[in-house]
């Protein structure tokens, strides 16, 4: 059966597109039916380029600052939002010109907006993202902190938060819910504590979802044949 042909986007250390790279090599039940073609970072320093390198993966490093679209320490808000739609547009072509059947995030910390995402669903290329949070909760950053602050004041509603792998859309972690993991939080848990449980489940529920979309795209390019 014909293989998924994955692109993956990081900002950090790559920890959970390790675990994409392991599955993909990996050939026991449940593990990703894909090949990751290309892994894209937007920091110099992402350890993640590292990780794709050793495992022979083609990277590309795709700045705002280095490839011209901002100039450094940019503060009009008109000018950052004209550089933030030009690098979207200019990101979505090199991203397809791989050829991609899906593309994940992998802690990509970068909000995309339409200037990406719509030459993406026009060439039918599903996004998928991790976010720790249960749906509609805590969209955006720092959701771990948010979450566990209504914890400590006892605002969080059975002392459970989670995460999720969900389609991107243009609005901020309200994609359709692919995959969930609710995690409770014990009393004496530090904030460290629930970092670390959070970190625990990803990199397991990330390798889930991309192998159920892979799946169904190796089975639909399987029947197109």
């Amino acid at each position: 059966m014909a293989e998924a042909r994955i692109s993956v986007l990081c900002s950090g250390n790559g920890t959970n597109l390790q675990a994409l790279i392991d599955s993909c090599a990996s050939d026991v039940p449940g593990s990703i039916r894909g090949k990751i073609i290309k892994v894209t970072v937007n920091r110099k320093n992402a350890f993640a380029i590292k990780r794709a390198e050793k495992a022979g993966i083609p990277t590309d490093y795709f700045n705002l600052v280095k490839d011209g679209f901002q100039v450094l320490g940019e503060k009009d808000p008109v000018k950052l939002q004209e550089a933030r739609l030009k690098y979207d547009a200019a990101l979505a072509e090199r991203i397809l010109r791989d050829k991609p059947d899906l593309v994940v995030l992998a802690g990509w910390m970068h909000v995309l907006t339409t200037n990406f995402l719509r030459p993406l669903s026009d060439a039918g290329v599903p996004i998928i993202n991790l976010h720790p949070a249960l749906p509609g909760a805590y969209d955006g950053a720092g959701a771990i902190e948010r979450a566990y602050e209504d914890f400590k004041a006892g605002k969080l509603q059975d002392n459970t938060t989670g995460i999720m792998i969900h389609y991107v859309i243009a609005e901020v972690d309200r994609g359709e819910p692919i995959l969930v993991q609710k995690i409770k939080i014990d009393e004496g848990d530090s904030l460290e504590d629930l970092e670390q449980k959070i970190h625990g489940y990803e990199h397991e529920l990330i390798v889930k979802a991309t192998a159920l979309i892979a799946e169904k795209i190796s089975a639909e390019k399987a029947a197109e044949t």
